[in-house]
């Protein structure tokens, strides 16, 4: 009985070892994992943390966009003055004015010797006078040659009042009578930014076989020089009676014919005065 006992519990320990060593020898029972639970409830939301710290400045970023135009605004306050400007050039010299009244004669004088003296004062005087107004109107800004002087008025007058407006200044409308004088002018005239000038040279009265020359302002004829560019040379022999009677000087040298009735600047000629003794 007791045997039989014995051997059935060791059958049955044979039996579970042999079933363990089966299982535990058995790759499916390694590979099985526990599966996860359904999804639960959303818990309640924690406290607020303390706020950390300040992380570093980000690279900037890319320029936007510009904005549209704003409205004009209001004018401001007027600035302050700014400073002042260089003073100009003196203008040219104006015309004589008008004789005055003849004064009231004076009292009786023995001045006896004293009155030659006074006399030639009062010439002296005068010759000052002249030369003094002769600088002012002629000097400033003139050219010269050995026997003149030339002046050139930026005044636009025709051609009558040009020639009448020299002989108020004590001269005549300049007359190129050689090459050099005639290169001085022009030269002049270019230097000064024009490009032609009224001169004394003008037609005069009808000579004998019906044909009309051209003379200079002092009535005298052109004699060995002129400077015509061929092309009027070649109007003036093919209309003759043309009304162009007067002559203008071209900043190139060559002279032009022009109408005397046209207004333009002009250029005035000055004889120097020769010393005696």
């Amino acid at each position: 009985m007791m045997a039989g006992r014995c051997s059935t519990r060791l059958l049955v320990f044979c039996v579970c070892a042999a079933v363990f060593s089966y299982i535990s020898a058995s790759p499916e029972v390694c590979t099985n994992s526990l599966l996860p639970g359904a999804k639960g409830d959303q818990g309640e939301v924690g406290e607020e943390g303390d706020q950390g710290k300040l992380g570093k400045n980000g690279p900037p970023g890319f320029p936007g966009m510009s904005g549209e135009k704003g409205l004009r605004g209001e004018v401001g306050h007027t600035g302050k003055m700014g400073p002042t400007g260089d003073k100009g050039d003196k203008g040219d010299t104006g015309l004589d004015g008008p004789s005055g009244l003849k004064g009231k004669p004076g009292t009786t004088c023995d001045c006896g010797r004293y009155r030659k003296v006074v006399g030639q004062l009062d010439i002296n005087t005068g010759k000052l006078r002249n030369a003094v107004k002769f600088v002012k109107n002629v000097i400033l800004g003139l050219r010269e040659t050995e026997e003149r002087y030339y002046l050139l008025v930026k005044e636009a007058k025709k051609f009558k009042e040009a020639s009448m407006n020299c002989k108020l200044r004590g001269g005549t409308l300049a007359m190129p009578k050689t090459t050099n004088t005639n290169r001085l002018m022009a030269d002049y005239v270019s230097m000064a930014g024009l490009t032609r000038v009224y001169i004394g040279v003008h037609r005069q009265s009808m000579d004998t076989d019906g044909t009309s020359g051209y003379g200079y302002a002092d009535s005298s004829p052109l004699q060995g020089f002129a400077a015509w560019s061929q092309e009027e040379e070649l109007n003036s022999r093919l209309s003759p009676t043309t009304n162009s009677s007067c002559v203008e000087l071209l900043s190139s040298g060559t002279w032009g014919h022009v109408e005397c009735e046209a207004t333009m600047f002009f250029m005035c000629e000055f004889p120097k005065s020769r010393r005696r003794g």
